[in-house]
Formats: C-alpha cells, sequence, structure tokens
C-alpha cells in the first residue's frame, strides 16, 4: 500500500481508518473496529472471529470470486478445521480490502 490515502470513519464514538490506493482498492481497520469490543486487546476479538466457520466460508467464497490463483484444496483443509477448540487462525494484515 505505498501512496494510500488515510481516511477516518466515526461509528458508535470510535475512529476507524480507512486506506485508499487508488480510489478502486479500499483497506478498513479491522483492529479499529475490533476496539468496540475490547479497547484493552482487540486482536483477541479478531483471532477469535477469524476461527468462526461462517468467517472462514466467507473469506473462501470472496477468494474464489476474486483470487484467480486461490487454491481451494488447502483452503479445505482450514475450513475443516473451523470452528474446532484446537484451531487457532491469526491475520497476517490488520487491513482487508473492501
Amino acid at each position: 500500500m505505498s501512496k494510500a490515502k488515510k481516511d477516518t470513519i466515526e461509528a458508535k464514538g470510535f475512529a476507524i481508518q480507512i486506506y485508499t490506493e487508488d480510489f478502486k482498492n479500499d483497506y478498513i481497520s479491522l483492529t479499529d473496529i475490533a476496539k468496540y469490543k475490547n479497547t484493552d486487546d482487540p486482536r483477541f476479538v479478531i483471532q477469535n472471529w477469524m476461527r468462526n466457520r461462517n468467517t472462514l466460508e466467507f473469506i473462501g467464497l470472496w477468494e474464489v470470486l476474486n483470487n484467480e490463483n486461490f487454491n481451494r484444496v488447502q483452503f479445505d483443509t482450514f475450513r475443516n478445521e473451523a470452528g474446532l477448540n484446537r484451531f487457532t487462525m491469526t491475520p497476517y494484515w490488520s487491513y482487508v480490502k473492501i
């Protein structure tokens, strides 16, 4: 994200950062959104959200629609484990393209 323009919106009293590269690719801060539930340590909110089976299904569908190089076979491994107590998935980036 070089030369990204940073903007902020406010929701329920929380500032949420949005980054725009070229007015076609927008990124929103999940960390800022997660602060609504846990202001001290929002990473745990994101980690719990990402291990949810429904979240993983959504991410998989988004990838199928938007990523021609998406590896569906490898994704099935994650999807089958989602929701189990032993399953943990953490974010690599703190911004998700919207």
